[in-house]
C-alpha cells in the first residue's frame, strides 16, 4: 500500500494480520492528521478495527499503528514508549518521513496502488 503526503509517496508494508487487513479494506482513505508530542501523527478512523494491543516497548520511525480500535498513528520518531498499540505497518523507507511530516498538521492519502 502507499501512503502519500503532499508530493511525496512512501511505500508501506502492511503486518499479517486482522487488524491491517481490516484498515486495507477501508482505502482509499484522505485523513487530516494532526501532530502530537512532536512524534507522531494520530488521527480517528471512520470506524473501529481489530485490535490485538501489546506493548512493543520502542517504537520506530515509519511505525504505522493503532492506538486502541479506532486511532491511527504514524510515528516519525524513534523513542521508548510504555503503551499498547496495535501494528498495522511499517513504511519501508522512512528516512525522510520527519521532514515531510513536519510540525502541524498533514493531510495523508492511503491507497492500495
Amino acid at each position: 500500500m502507499w501512503m502519500t503526503i503532499g508530493e511525496r509517496r512512501f511505500s508501506v508494508t502492511l503486518a499479517d494480520s486482522e487488524a491491517a487487513r481490516a484498515f486495507a479494506a477501508l482505502l482509499p482513505l484522505t485523513l487530516d492528521m494532526p501532530d502530537l508530542n512532536g512524534n507522531e501523527k494520530h488521527v480517528k478512523l471512520p470506524k473501529p478495527l481489530p485490535a490485538k494491543a501489546s506493548r512493543p516497548g520502542t517504537i520506530r520511525n515509519g511505525d504505522l499503528m493503532l492506538w486502541g480500535a479506532d486511532t491511527l498513528v504514524v510515528f516519525y520518531v524513534t523513542f521508548d514508549s510504555p503503551y499498547s498499540y496495535t501494528r498495522l505497518g511499517r513504511i519501508d523507507d522512512p528516512a525522510s518521513l520527519s521532514r515531510v511530516l513536519g510540525p502541524g498538521q498533514v493531510r495523508a492519502v492511503f491507497t492500495k496502488k
